[in-house]
């Protein structure tokens, strides 16, 4: 299961805390199919790739809720925990930076809180894209994980989206040290 976080509805299309959605929509794009079908509080589609089937998730439960739509997919399908690869904004890289990990915890970040909390696991791979650190210590968090990216912000992230879902294919059937090393840092 390829999953991507984000929030639902327009006036949070384009944020920074929905580049997961973002990039699972070019994963979507890539293999030609679209991310429509409601289920598990989320939309899906099934695709195959280099033969294996993927299901692929947006939640649609809001950021701080996404483990109740993850772990309703991956009990359906009965998907192992280490089999379900999460895509998602990390505000402690840079615009445009990726980074692939097999595990780790939720490092602050709601939408991975709310995965682990559901599967009883933090041992699933995810893919990290960076959108940059708040301006100053006072901005609010959440006001900037809401805000969405400037013209000269999303040229550095558009790339970012299509290395993304190159990492996260690249994960599923090269492994981690495959997907590291061509990503990581990128």
């Amino acid at each position: 299961m390829l999953v991507g976080l984000g929030n639902p509805g327009a006036e949070y299309d384009k944020t920074r805390h929905n580049t997961g959605f973002m990039a699972i929509d070019k994963i979507a794009e890539s293999l030609q199919v679209n991310i429509m079908r409601s289920k598990f509080q989320g939309l899906t589609a099934m695709a195959e790739y280099e033969g294996r089937k993927l299901l692929l998730l947006k939640p649609q439960t809001f950021m701080n809720r996404s483990g109740l739509s993850v772990a309703e997919a991956a009990r359906y399908y009965q998907i192992p925990t280490e089999r379900i690869l999460v895509i998602f904004d990390d505000i402690s890289l840079p615009i445009g930076r990726i980074r692939v990990r097999t595990e780790g915890s939720a490092g602050g970040h709601n939408g991975l809180k709310s995965i682990i909390a559901q599967l009883g696991s933090q041992a699933f791979p995810r893919v990290k894209i960076g959108v940059g650190e708040k301006p100053h210590p006072d901005y609010d968090l959440a006001d900037w994980v809401l805000s969405r990216f400037t013209p000269a912000e999303m040229k550095l992230l558009l790339p970012a989206l299509d290395h993304g879902a190159q990492a996260a294919l690249t994960l599923l059937t090269q492994g981690y040290q495959a997907a590291a090393s061509q990503f990581n840092g990128k």
